[in-house]
């Protein structure tokens, strides 16, 4: 398989996961303004997961961009990396109807790191098919904001049982960290 078929494969789910995403906001029963209230939980943990999703995407198209050779330990891990993706619609929906709840936002920290670890192991899959030398090894260094994910996700799981926002605004910390460019692999691919 050559990698631009496994980033055809992987876009395709992503875009699934958005879909049902989005097909979790239910249309108010109102035509007022109000009635727009009680969605504003269900959005707002939307917003930050498309974000997270769109994270995923774009750092998984640079990452398989720089990758010149594939093999199935890639693939397997990969797919790890979706299944994890696959759940954040499922967390999405249970922590926004139920208003960011501990347990809801406990188990979206869980799923988070999950993905985190996964996107991880994939990328250390890559750079062993392609080499310390490879793009990727070089552009990714010492991967400082994959490492403080990994570990921020993990004190927002704990954060979920002291305050839910405690935990909420270290999500939103991340998301920022990643929203932040990060030319790291674009710097290599152009030279």
């Amino acid at each position: 398989m050559t990698k631009g078929r496994l980033e055809a494969f992987s876009d395709g789910v992503i875009a699934i996961i958005i879909t049902i995403m989005v097909l979790e906001i239910k249309v108010p029963h109102g035509s007022d303004l109000m009635a727009l209230k009680p969605l504003i939980p269900v959005v707002i943990s939307y917003v930050l997961s498309f974000i997270y999703i769109g994270i995923y995407w774009n750092n998984h198209h640079h990452m398989l961009h720089a990758a010149e050779r594939i093999d199935g330990s890639v693939l397997w891990a990969n797919l790890y990396l979706l299944f994890w993706l696959s759940l954040i619609p499922f967390v999405t929906a249970w922590m926004g109807e139920n208003h960011f709840a501990p347990v809801t936002m406990m188990m979206y920290g869980f799923i988070m790191l999950m993905c985190a670890l996964a996107y991880y192991i994939l990328q250390t899959r890559i750079i062993a098919k392609n080499g310390k030398d490879s793009k990727l090894s070089q552009a990714l260094g010492a991967d400082f904001k994959g490492k403080a994910s990994l570990v921020l996700y993990t004190l927002a799981i704990g954060a979920a049982f002291i305050h839910e926002w405690i935990s909420a605004a270290i999500y939103v910390l991340v998301a920022v960290m990643w929203l932040i460019p990060d030319k790291r692999i674009e710097k290599v691919i152009d030279n």
